[in-house]
């Protein structure tokens, strides 16, 4: 198992239209592309209280490009995703890591 972090860094003023659009439209649609999140976090202390920080279980990298792939076309998510841009972007950039579990890791 390998685990992608994201950091999604919202624009000024716009994370809770980013948390509503994760909740009400995002997930729905992994769900259906079988996406699976392992968790979603807000900043409380330290860094940016602008950001939402998350992680996706892969099995591989090839899994990811194959389900992340047909996510990023998804014509639900397209016109949805672009609904919820109108007033302008959601973020001001984001980062993405893969992480391996160490052999000591909880997680596997």
């Amino acid at each position: 198992m390998i685990y992608e972090q994201r950091v999604y860094h919202a624009a000024p003023g716009r994370l809770p239209d980013l948390l509503k659009r994760f909740e009400h439209v995002t997930l729905p649609i992994w769900a259906r592309h079988g996406l699976r999140p392992a968790g979603f976090w807000t900043v409380l202390v330290g860094g940016s209280n602008h950001d939402l920080i998350y992680m996706l279980a892969w099995e591989s990298m090839a899994e990811r490009e194959e389900k992340w792939a047909a996510f990023s076309a998804d014509p639900e998510w397209l016109e949805k995703r672009s609904q919820s841009e109108q007033n302008g972007p959601l973020l001001s950039s984001l980062e993405n890591s893969f992480l391996q579990p160490t052999s000591f890791s909880t997680v596997t």
